[in-house]
């Protein structure tokens, strides 16, 4: 009998002016982890902006490229494909030809993307990793530069301009100044832009990608994780302008940054040096999540769109590796009364820590504060930043009490200031206390009552349980201390 493991798989192919994409997405959940990732170097672009037609080697790889990933995406039986053109087929005037090529050969449907709905699908794929998203979104690729406004879940005005890296290139020569000047005078046209100002611009694109690397390097950053990276915009300025003034040489020495991307960089901080100045945000945000991520939001159903992203991987991840995935909700409600004036946004982050505080069950308990740490920083998660994933990991690291001594766990705690750091000892010393009284089993912590009142820390629990027969545990007493009581009460109730 065949086993089908996944569910609703959605296959995306993004033909770009540069590389070929295929991304595999398991559609039964909100989050775009990708099954497979796969990408090729056509360069289908190269030589557009003087002949005005597809560059014939890159046409000829692109064919094999797309057959393979055709062919890939039959045999892990993908439920939906989408084979999505952009720039450069929309622009040359051959595109129309390259597009009947493949599908003649491959008996699939291509949609060539007009400039509007590229921009509008990456800003629909931020959105889907950060609902909350208020700025402007730039999507920046080997044909051309989109600018889409968000704002209370949506998107709003646009616009599209070839000033891709190939495109860029070519018309300045690779020349600074000259390039420089191609940009400004693009940008100078866009009225709108000033809406950007004091808000967040979201730099969307793999070339972003590899500058957000970079700053991270350079601002000695604790978190290497590119998602949601983000640094004050004036800091910004200064880094991409040492960016877009380096030799090669000088960028292939910093770690983690492809080679293959290396010749693109200068060009490509000077794209974003002048967007910021033209936008004047408040911050620059790195998103990973752009229009792929964006066509797989739009086919996910309503539902499911509607859930909050980080909860929803966090609530993944405790089904596939906790003893009791449901425990989750209940440790939610049962240490509520201990932060009586919660923000949505704290409600959101305890929520997550709840999820996720017993999928590290099976670690070595030597290791297992460190080793849940470490994994929490880095996990696929989603509408999240990097001070909030600090604050989830450190509650996770308290709730295995672990030292605070040790020296990674002190440079990534630099990220919080001194109320958020109390409150993750708070969560996660409540956390240990609950798995504890409880065993990690549902249904017993309802119990009991963990309130804080008039100075004490009372825990209620019932005296006819045999499962409540414990004494007064450690984890109890270092609670209090962290939330400055000045007594403990610890008694049954008949």
């Amino acid at each position: 009998m065949k086993i089908k493991l996944r569910q609703d798989p959605i296959g995306i192919v993004d033909i770009g002016s540069n590389s070929i994409r295929l991304c595999v997405y398991d559609g039964a959940h909100r989050v775009p982890v990708p099954l497979f990732n796969e990408k090729a170097v056509c360069g289908l672009g190269l030589g557009l902006g003087s002949s005005g037609r597809l560059n014939p080697e890159g046409v000829e790889g692109a064919l094999a490229v797309v057959g393979r990933f055709v062919a890939l995406c039959r045999a892990m039986e993908v439920d939906r494909l989408d084979i999505l053109a952009t720039a450069a087929v929309r622009d040359a005037s051959d595109g129309h030809e390259f597009v009947r090529e493949i599908e003649r050969r491959f008996g699939v449907e291509v949609k060539v993307l007009s400039g509007g709905q590229e921009a509008k699908m990456a800003a629909m794929g931020v959105l889907c990793g950060t609902p909350d998203a208020n700025g402007i979104v730039a999507d920046l690729g080997g044909g051309s530069l989109e600018l889409v406004t968000v704002q209370d879940g949506d998107f709003g005005l646009h616009v599209t301009m070839p000033l891709g890296l190939l495109r860029l290139g070519e018309a300045s020569g690779e020349e600074k100044g000259r390039a420089g000047a191609i940009v400004e005078g693009h940008l100078g046209n866009i009225a709108w832009l000033s809406e950007g100002k004091g808000r967040n611009l979201y730099a969307v694109g793999g070339a972003w990608r590899s500058i957000a690397r970079i700053c991270i390097a350079q601002t000695q950053h604790p978190l290497t994780v590119l998602d949601n990276f983000s640094l004050d915009a004036r800091e910004s300025l200064r880094i991409l302008d040492l960016i877009s003034s380096q030799s090669r040489k000088s960028l292939e020495k910093v770690p983690g940054v492809s080679r293959k991307r290396v010749a693109g960089l200068p060009l490509a901080a000077l794209v974003l040096e002048k967007v910021v100045r033209a936008v004047q945000p408040s911050r620059l945000v790195f998103s990973i999540y752009g229009m792929r991520e964006g066509q797989f939001f739009k086919r996910l159903p309503d539902k499911m769109k509607s859930e909050d992203p980080l909860l929803a991987v966090c609530r993944q991840l405790a089904t596939l590796n906790s003893r009791f995935p449901e425990h989750g909700d209940e440790l939610l409600a049962w240490m509520a009364p201990l932060f009586p004036d919660e923000t949505p946004r704290e409600v959101q982050l305890r929520h997550a820590a709840c999820l996720v505080s017993d999928i590290f069950w099976n670690e070595h308990p030597d290791y297992r504060g460190e080793q849940a740490f470490l994994r929490i920083l880095r996990l696929p998660f989603m509408g999240v930043g990097h001070r909030h994933r600090a604050a989830i990991a450190f509650a996770i690291y308290n709730r295995y009490q672990g030292d605070e001594d040790a020296p990674l766990i002190q440079r990534t705690i630099q990220l919080l200031d001194e109320r958020s750091l109390r409150r993750c000892r708070v969560v996660g010393l409540a956390l240990r206390l609950a798995h504890t009284l409880s065993g990690g089993a549902p249904n017993l912590l309802r119990q009991t009552r963990l309130v804080a009142e008039d100075g004490y820390l009372v825990l209620e629990v019932p005296a006819n349980n045999p499962a409540f027969a414990i004494e007064t545990d450690r984890t109890f007493d270092r609670l209090a201390r962290v939330m400055d009581c000045e007594a403990l009460v610890f008694r049954r109730v008949k």
